[in-house]
């Protein structure tokens, strides 16, 4: 089975646990099956695999985005990087020419593309084998996932169906409709759009060309940035004539605000909190060191973070995005590749951050030209390299590192260090990257 996740956005209705560069589905809400924390990505790629263990699976993502794929789902996932950000229908096309192209995967096969960040069961993902197996067969152009609605609801759009049967053609599409036209769409047997469907990859490849003038996936990626921001629905899917829709009616969730994933959290806490037993439909999410108490509050979210700190009525938290739009803040959190970091103090000429780098990975090899490094190293063991001179560290050792000198630290085991930044300029755009030497 071939699968194209959707992963875009920023999921500010979750601030301030996500943002610009850290996203919803990259933040540890949930339990694994191992009782270890895992995020909204881990668990869908987790739970593709448990349905279909062969499966390919291609992210298509932002260009901030990929660090933290990497680290959460390591080298395996293909990741179709978009250089800007383009709406659904560029990002498909991309991501389709990139399975094609770059891996090679034959017109003839199909592919399922759905959303990174469904709450959804076991069965969801045995529905898309189904929906990826009756897309092969080439009896329509699109084969749609049908949800069966639970209530009315103005958050979706609605796809009409011929008859009633698991598998129908599509009569008609209809946008997202007020709270009194979405029962009567009810009543005429529509399902809610999750926006998942499957196709022959030679099909939107052709509708792509069709539109957009380009050779290959290597062309469109150059020209990317001058494409039209257009969704998928828009462009292709309402004006196809060729469709079906199967009925889907597991469990389907969307948890893109407090209220709605404060639902599925595994308790009512998570991080350093405690809730007294006069608190009534209460929950904490707390990524601070320090404690947070909550004593005789009803239906409220609380959420702490090193951007920031939230207390919400639930039923007011959908309303968040609006506000924290104004907001400038720095970035104080974020995954890489190699590992994380975390700002733990920002001063006039002084910037201090906690890094921890996973066992066989390294940070860039770069330099400064505005600002010197000291490097403290709290736990773990590795090996600096300064200017071509390589060092082994371990904890307590200090490195100093001037500013205009290439360096970069590898960790031979987990490694943690705190990293001070001095100078009367510091800013993320004084960095100079270098091809890595063999350490």
């Amino acid at each position: 089975m071939n699968i194209i996740l959707l992963s875009g956005g920023s999921g500010k209705r979750l601030w301030p646990l996500s943002n610009d560069v850290r996203s919803k589905q990259f933040i540890k809400f949930f339990l694994g099956p191992d009782g270890q924390p895992e995020s909204m990505v881990q668990r869908v790629y987790r739970q593709i695999k448990a349905a279909d263990s062969d499966s390919t699976v291609t992210v298509a993502t932002s260009k901030t985005q990929v660090s933290a794929l990497v680290n959460q789902l390591g080298d395996d996932v293909g990741i179709s990087v978009e250089p800007c950000r383009r709406d659904t229908f560029p990002a498909i096309v991309l991501a389709t020419e990139y399975l094609h192209t770059v891996q090679g995967v034959s017109e003839d096969e199909a592919v399922v593309v759905c959303p990174v960040d469904p709450y959804v069961n076991d069965d969801y993902f045995e529905f898309l084998k189904r929906l990826w197996e009756q897309a092969s067969k080439g009896e329509a152009n699109l084969t749609l996932m049908g949800i069966q609605p639970l209530h009315p609801s103005e958050k979706y759009g609605y796809i009409i169906p011929q008859e009633k049967a698991d598998l129908s053609r599509v009569s008609e599409f209809k946008e997202k409709p007020d709270m009194y036209t979405a029962e009567k769409y009810i009543a005429q047997g529509a399902l809610w759009n999750g926006g998942v469907f499957a196709y022959r990859i030679g099909y939107v490849l052709k509708k792509a060309h069709e539109m957009i003038s380009y050779t290959d996936y290597h062309d469109l990626f150059q020209q990317y940035t001058t494409l039209p921001k257009i969704s998928f629905d828009y462009a292709v899917v309402e004006k196809e004539p060729d469709i079906q829709v199967m009925r889907f009616s597991g469990e389907w969730r969307d948890i893109g605000t407090w209220n709605t994933l404060t639902e599925v959290m595994p308790g009512n806490t998570l991080g350093n909190a405690v809730i007294d037993d006069q608190c009534s439909n209460v929950h904490i999410l707390n990524e601070l060191s320090m404690p947070v108490l909550a004593m005789g509050v009803r239906d409220v979210v609380i959420a702490a973070s090193p951007e920031g700190i939230l207390v919400s009525d639930k039923d007011r938290s959908a309303r968040i995005k609006t506000i924290v739009d104004k907001f400038e803040n720095q970035i104080m959190f974020a995954e890489k590749s190699w590992g994380t970091f975390q700002i733990l103090n920002v001063e006039e000429g002084s910037l201090t951050i906690k890094i921890d780098l996973k066992s066989g990975q390294a940070m860039n090899y770069h330099s400064h030209e505005k600002r010197d490094e000291i490097w403290t190293v709290i736990s773990g063991e590795g090996r600096t390299l300064v200017d071509g001179m390589e060092q082994k560290v371990r904890a307590g050792d200090v490195i100093t590192i001037e500013a205009g000198c290439r360096h970069t630290i590898f960790a031979d085991t987990a490694l943690k260090l705190i990293e001070v930044q001095v100078g009367q300029e510091i800013s993320k755009l004084d960095k100079k990257k270098y091809k890595l030497p063999s350490l």
